[in-house]
């Protein structure tokens, strides 16, 4: 689907990260932006006005600046909030807490999440995600062309946080669809988004009202369970967190995988090596997540702000690049370059500020086991000839078709 306001002609004054060449030619778009330097941040009129900044200090200057910049939406609509056809809940609270949520409510709603995602919580997961990977590679078959995405990476993490919920693991397509709908989606008309919006949200009433009726020990349970500052929470505020995981559980971790197996299908020296010396997986990883990483988050002007001379106005909507971030030569040497055995690699793929992600822990331990299964079963692959890779639409970039062809397969340890 394309945008609403028809395809670009001039990407310096006229940028749509919405046009599917937009996530096809990132890093030559931006390559470009940055050479124009007319103002040190891009604008487009589009979005009700958007703003687009790409060096990392910019970048990181407006993730930790609440003041001027509010988390009440996060994902660049044609609606603003406020013009909506049921407005979300207005800040601090927001529709999906914490990541929707301003400071102060902002700390003690990410406060309660905290120890579901500690590393003590998802190590044990490692065995799980594991048996997820190679049930899904068995289900292939012997076939000699497989969709690296279709087949493998969007499986992983629905798995994973359906289990982590609670949720029925058959309502997968429900959940590929909910986030189709919050990233992908947002050039439909505002009532059709709305009318899915409340179709999904009493689907998960229906999963919250079960957990009360069948408690169960699981996330769900965890935070019907929660309280903040004395209280549980609201029954608004366990769906919206739920809402939060779902996306950003689900998306970016299988964006994620997705692009790590993209570069391998592409570069076999890289592939080669860890082969090889799987131990070296965890290294490469963290260089796919910085070169590829899968997440554009989105502000908006609080008040009509001066940033270093870009006129911005109150509820312009102001796109957090951390994916360009991640390839400012002025933070990482060659950073155009993909070095798996990377030693310093301090990179923004998991956003900086208050809304730092909150659930790495599982998403590095996804990706790390879905490519060392992966190239444990196909130590030898490579783009599918005559097919093309199919990018998503949006502020998650991540290859929603992935046609390879395997060379060598091994079974199943």
């Amino acid at each position: 689907m394309g945008s609403i306001y028809g395809p670009v002609t001039d990407w310096q004054n006229d940028f749509d990260h919405t046009d599917p060449e937009y996530n096809e030619r990132i890093h030559e778009i931006w390559d470009d932006l940055l050479n124009a330097k007319k103002c040190p941040v891009a604008h487009t009129e589009r979005f009700g006005g958007t703003w687009l900044p790409m060096t990392h200090e910019h970048v990181r200057e407006i993730a930790y600046d609440t003041d001027h910049f509010t988390s009440r939406a996060v994902v660049v609509s044609t609606v603003k909030p406020d013009d909506a056809p049921i407005p979300p809940l207005p800040a601090p609270i927001g529709a999906a807490p914490p990541i929707t949520s301003d400071p102060p409510f902002h700390q003690e709603a990410r406060r309660l999440l905290l120890p579901a995602f500690a590393p003590k919580m998802i190590e044990p997961w490692e065995k799980e995600v594991e048996k997820i990977c190679h049930d899904l590679i068995d289900a292939m078959g012997d076939r000699e062309f497989i969709d690296a995405a279709v087949d493998y990476a969007q499986h992983i993490p629905v798995q994973v946080i359906a289990r982590m919920l609670g949720f029925p693991l058959e309502d997968a397509d429900k959940f590929r669809g909910f986030v189709h709908l919050v990233l992908e989606a947002v050039n439909e008309s505002p009532e059709a988004r709305q009318a899915a919006f409340e179709s999904f949200n009493e689907y998960l009433d229906r999963q919250i009202q079960d957990h009360k009726d069948n408690p169960r020990d699981d996330l769900t349970t965890y935070l019907m369970n929660a309280e903040i500052m004395g209280n549980k929470l609201q029954d608004e505020h366990v769906r919206g967190t739920i809402v939060l995981i779902l996306i950003a559980g689900i998306d970016t971790t299988w964006s994620g995988i997705g692009s790590s197996l993209w570069h391998l299908a592409g570069h076999p020296i890289d592939r080669g090596r860890l082969v090889d010396n799987p131990d070296l997986v965890p290294s490469a990883t963290e260089e796919f997540l910085r070169a590829y990483a899968p997440v554009t988050m989105a502000r908006m002007v609080k008040d009509d702000h001066d940033f270093h001379g870009c006129p911005m106005q109150k509820d312009d909507w102001v796109l957090l690049p951390f994916p360009a971030a991640n390839r400012d030569p002025e933070v990482f040497e060659d950073a155009d370059k993909v070095i798996i055995d990377r030693e310093e690699n301090r990179h923004a793929a998991f956003g900086l500020g208050i809304h730092r992600c909150l659930g790495s822990n599982l998403a590095r331990l996804e990706m790390n086991v879905a490519t060392r299964v992966f190239l444990q079963r196909f130590p030898d692959f490579e783009f599918a000839q005559g097919e093309q890779t199919k990018w998503s639409i949006g502020q998650v970039r991540g290859p929603r078709k992935l046609p390879v062809r395997v060379l060598a397969r091994r079974p199943r340890p």
